[in-house]
């Protein structure tokens, strides 16, 4: 173990030597006064580029979606209480989306600790629940050591946020500083023992499928997976917006398991006797409710973090592995199967419900994703926010390639605008575009101000209905024609943006949208499309009528 020699420097410039050592490039921030020594040391380091945004969440969001497109960790710096809480919605979608993240929180200063001091909150306990790991660094000395530790910890196993909280009187103090070597994260794989065990239980599958999740990602290891799936003609489902895990248009991709997965996809799970389960914590929305795996099936579940192995469903064969090593590994399987045409009979299924050939009468929504395919490089990053928009996001539009959709599994609204922002910034060479309802981009509309002063061209899509669609949705499911809560006034998202500087369209025909699109992804400048559209259409397979009528048949 090497160990350098230490140094004598303050504990804010311990915090970016340690950035430095980890690459980091780029950090997301609202400024604020408990940790101007580290404002004030990043001013005198080229090397980091900081990212100052119009609200903590969007900050976080921003930090999360570069995270995703870059593979590096997201960094995002707040202040005390009140900014810790306005970020902390994207340290939940890190902490669920299996994200790496460091998150540095300026605290109160030392001797006020106690007495209720101004915007004190003991932070490393208010994160404690949705982050890997919190802790407060009380001793200058210690900084190296601790940050160190947090970005080991945000980037080891099933990689999440960690929280590092600053009290403002430790981070101007100078002390001696020691560093560690280079941080080198650990990627088990699996034991001869254990690839005999899915040798052995694959040879008496009549019908396996492939639920591949985030692990797949992160480990980088899309390519291993499509080699596994082709070798022995095995279908593959993708897990709750982790649609870019594998090639949507290949054969053996057999759909996507989210909201309003179309019920022949189910009947592949449904038909299936040998699930793997590849790097997926098998999630509510992955399993519609944990409903979708019967006792009959086998299941064999491989992911690098113990906890995730039978928290769900207890496994037949558990392994705690590296997604990528795990692969490679099950490249030593003599398997004498091959399963082309249960792969067959599982893409007819798919294709039942995915086609996005249609007519003049479709629903703007549907057209719309048709002229994105149309127009788009096949290599652009796609974000989203939540709503009933992404249906026919999540339906009918074929993600061809890796690593070119940044999605919340949380489900956060506000999500869109700001990860795509960090996903460009990650990936300048990709266009980039998000996708909203009126709802959720109003949420965080305000960093379309960062977008346009970081000279970030992003591609906004806002479908407005003048509503908070999804809960209309379910107010008409339960209580029809009860409507409370859900209806919003009309909004220029166009002439907003034009406000900040950004540009705007307002489309309500396809024809308008795709001159406005094309004109976008020629655009330098952010932009805003806003797409006019009619609550009636409220899902990809319902109507605010025929939900009512059900439900009040019901």
């Amino acid at each position: 173990m090497s160990i350098e020699m230490k140094v004598k420097m303050t504990a804010a410039k311990a915090i970016v030597e340690c950035m430095k050592r980890e690459g980091i490039e780029k950090i997301f921030c609202v400024p604020g006064e408990s940790y101007l020594p580290l404002l004030d040391t990043l001013y005198d380091e080229d090397s980091i580029d900081l990212v100052s945004a119009r609200h903590e969440g969007g900050a976080a969001f921003m930090a999360e979606g570069y995270a995703k497109a870059s593979l590096k960790p997201g960094v995002v710096l707040a202040t005390r209480g009140v900014g810790a809480a306005n970020l902390s919605i994207g340290v939940h979608t890190a902490y669920q989306d299996s994200t790496p993240m460091v998150v540095f929180l300026g605290q109160v200063h030392s001797k006020f600790r106690g007495r209720e001091g101004f915007q004190e909150v003991d932070l490393d306990q208010f994160f404690q629940p949705i982050s890997k790991w919190a802790v407060e660094v009380k001793d200058p000395e210690r900084m190296p050591e601790l940050v160190s530790r947090a970005f080991r910890i945000a980037r080891s196993g099933r990689p999440g946020p960690v929280v590092v909280s600053l009290p403002e009187d430790v981070l101007p103090a100078v002390g001696e500083m020691q560093f560690g070597p280079e941080i080198m994260i650990s990627r088990p794989a699996p034991s001869q023992a254990e690839v005999s065990l899915v040798e052995n239980m694959l040879q008496q599958a009549k019908k396996p499928l492939i639920i591949a999740g985030g692990g797949v990602k992160l480990s980088q290891a899309e390519e291993e997976l499509l080699a596994f799936a082709e070798r022995y003609q095995i279908p593959v489902l993708a897990a709750f917006r982790r649609h870019d895990v594998f090639p949507n248009k290949h054969e053996l991709y057999a759909g996507h398991l989210g909201l309003g997965t179309p019920r022949p996809v189910l009947e592949t799970v449904k038909q299936a006797d040998v699930i793997l389960a590849f790097g997926t914590r098998l999630s509510e929305v992955t399993t519609q409710d944990y409903s979708l795996l019967s006792p009959e099936q086998k299941l064999i579940h491989v992911d690098i973090e113990p906890e995730v192995i039978g928290k769900v469903y207890s496994p037949d064969i558990s392994i705690i592995a590296d997604m990528r090593e795990a692969l490679k590994s099950f490249d030593d399987m003599k398997l004498t199967q091959s399963w082309s045409s249960w792969a067959v009979e599982s893409k007819l299924r798919f294709q039942e419900n995915s086609s996005l050939e249609g007519k003049e009468t479709d629903v703007i929504n549907k057209q719309v994703i048709h002229a994105m395919v149309d127009a788009l490089p096949k290599d652009t990053i796609i974000t989203n926010d939540a709503g009933n928009f992404a249906g026919w996001l999540h339906g009918l539009y074929p993600f061809t390639e890796k690593h070119t959709y940044v999605g919340p599994t949380s489900g956060a609204m506000g999500y869109g605008l700001p990860a795509a922002i960090g996903a460009k910034l990650a990936r300048p060479d990709r266009t980039v575009v998000s996708l909203s309802g009126d709802g959720g981009f109003m949420m965080t509309f305000q960093e379309l101000e960062t977008a346009v002063r970081e000279q970030v061209p992003v591609i906004a899509l806002v479908f407005n209905n003048s509503s908070y669609g999804t809960i209309r949705m379910h107010q008409e499911i339960h209580y029809p024609e009860r409507v409370i809560g859900t209806n919003l006034n009309k909004v220029s998202f166009s002439a907003l943006a034009n406000a900040v500087g950004a540009e705007g369209y307002t489309v309500s025909t396809i024809g308008e949208f795709s001159h406005a699109l094309n004109l976008a992804i020629e655009s330098d400048a952010p932009t805003v499309i806003e797409i006019i559209t009619d609550v009636e259409n409220i899902s990809i397979s319902s109507t605010i009528t025929s939900i009512r009528e059900k439900s009040l048949k019901s």
